[in-house]
C-alpha cells in the first residue's frame, strides 16, 4: 500500500453512534440528544424489518425526521440503507426531504442489501450478489443526479429515469455512503461515494464472513488500495464501524477479544494489529486510532449505542 498518499490521511476525526437498541421514541430521542452532548458526529440508523441480527429496529427515514427536530448540530444517517427495498427516485424524494428537515444535516448510506432471511420472509427475490450490486450502482448513479438538483435521464438494465427532479432540491448534495467488502463494491464506493465504509465480505449464504482473514491488516490494507485507485482524484472519507473493548491491560482485553469472537487466544496477537478492533483503556485507543488514520486512512468510526457512554472519552481525545 502507498504509504504517502498526502493530506488525504489527516482529515480530521468524526464519531458516530449507530442506533442499535432504539426501540421507542423516547429512546430514540434521549440517545440522538446524549449523542450530540457527547461530541459525536452523527447518528445512524440500520434498515432492517427482521429483528435478526440485530435487534428490531425502527423505520430508519422516519425515525431520522424525528431525531432532526430534536437536535441542533447532530447529522443523521442511514447505516445502511437497503438498495432492494426501495426504488432509488422514492428514496430520493425521502432524502430530500430528509435533508430539508433537518437543515441539511441528512447523510445517505446505501449497500446492496445481504441478509437472505430477511428477503426469504418478505417473500422477496434474493437475487444473487452480481445482480443486487448492479441495482446498486445504477441507484447511485440516479441518486448522485438527483440529490444534486439535476434533471436525471438514466436507462440501464434495472432502471429508468426520464427527464425527473426531486423537490426539495437540496442546497448540496447529501454526502453518500457505500459499505462494501467485496472487490466489485469497493469499486464502486470509489467511485461514486463520498465515504466507504470498509467492511467484511457478504457471502452468497445471505451472511457475513466472520472469517479472521477478513479483519486482518493486508486485507484492510488491500480493501482500502481497492478504494483509492477506483476514486482516483476524488477525496473519498474511509469509515469503520468498531466494537471497542475497554480495560486497563490492551493485552489481556485483546485474549478477550479473540476468545469470544471464536478464534482462539493464541489469536490475541493478531487481534492487537486488526484495524477494526480497538482494545485498552481510551488513551490508548486514542493512539491506536491515530496510529491507523496515518497507516490506513480511516477517520471516521462508528459505534453502537451501547457503547456510547464509555467510548465517549476517546471522542474528547481525538475530536476536534
Amino acid at each position: 500500500m502507498d504509504e504517502h498518499r498526502g493530506d488525504r490521511r489527516r482529515r480530521p476525526f468524526r464519531f458516530g453512534v449507530v442506533g442499535e437498541s432504539v426501540r421507542s421514541a423516547d429512546a430514540l430521542l434521549s440517545t440522538a440528544r446524549r449523542a450530540e452532548e457527547l461530541g459525536y458526529a452523527t447518528l445512524t440508523l440500520r434498515d432492517h424489518f427482521v429483528a435478526e441480527p440485530f435487534g428490531d429496529q425502527l423505520a430508519p427515514m422516519v425515525a431520522l425526521a424525528a431525531a432532526a427536530g430534536a437536535t441542533r448540530t447532530l447529522r443523521l444517517g442511514t447505516m445502511v440503507a437497503s438498495n432492494d427495498f426501495r426504488h432509488p427516485v422514492m428514496l430520493a424524494k425521502e432524502a430530500a426531504t430528509l435533508d430539508h428537515l433537518s437543515g441539511g444535516r441528512f447523510e445517505l448510506g446505501m449497500g446492496a442489501g445481504w441478509l437472505r432471511s430477511e428477503y426469504e420472509r418478505a417473500g422477496m427475490a434474493f437475487d444473487a450478489a452480481g445482480t443486487r450490486v448492479g441495482r446498486l450502482e445504477e441507484s447511485l448513479r440516479i441518486l448522485r443526479s438527483l440529490l444534486a438538483g439535476e434533471k436525471a435521464d438514466f436507462a440501464g438494465e434495472h432502471y429508468r429515469v426520464d427527464g425527473l427532479t426531486v423537490f426539495p432540491a437540496p442546497a448540496r448534495r447529501p454526502p453518500i455512503l457505500v459499505g462494501a467488502g467485496s472487490a466489485r463494491m469497493l469499486g464502486i464506493g470509489g467511485r461514486l461515494a463520498d465515504t466507504v465504509g470498509i467492511l467484511p465480505r457478504a457471502l452468497p449464504d445471505g451472511t457475513i464472513s466472520d472469517e479472521i482473514s477478513e479483519r486482518l491488516p493486508e486485507t484492510i490494507a488491500r480493501k482500502v488500495d481497492l478504494v483509492r485507485e477506483a476514486a482516483g482524484d476524488r477525496d473519498v472519507e474511509l469509515s469503520m464501524l468498531v466494537s471497542p473493548t475497554f480495560g486497563a491491560d490492551p493485552r489481556a482485553a485483546a485474549a478477550k477479544v479473540a476468545v469470544l469472537r471464536g478464534w482462539g487466544a493464541s489469536s490475541m496477537e493478531l487481534v492487537l494489529d486488526m484495524p477494526s478492533q480497538f482494545v485498552g483503556p481510551p488513551e490508548h485507543i486514542a493512539e491506536q486510532m491515530a496510529a491507523r488514520r496515518d497507516r490506513y486512512g480511516f477517520g471516521y468510526y462508528l459505534v453502537s449505542d451501547a457503547d456510547m457512554e464509555r467510548f465517549a472519552p476517546v471522542v474528547a481525545l481525538l475530536g476536534a
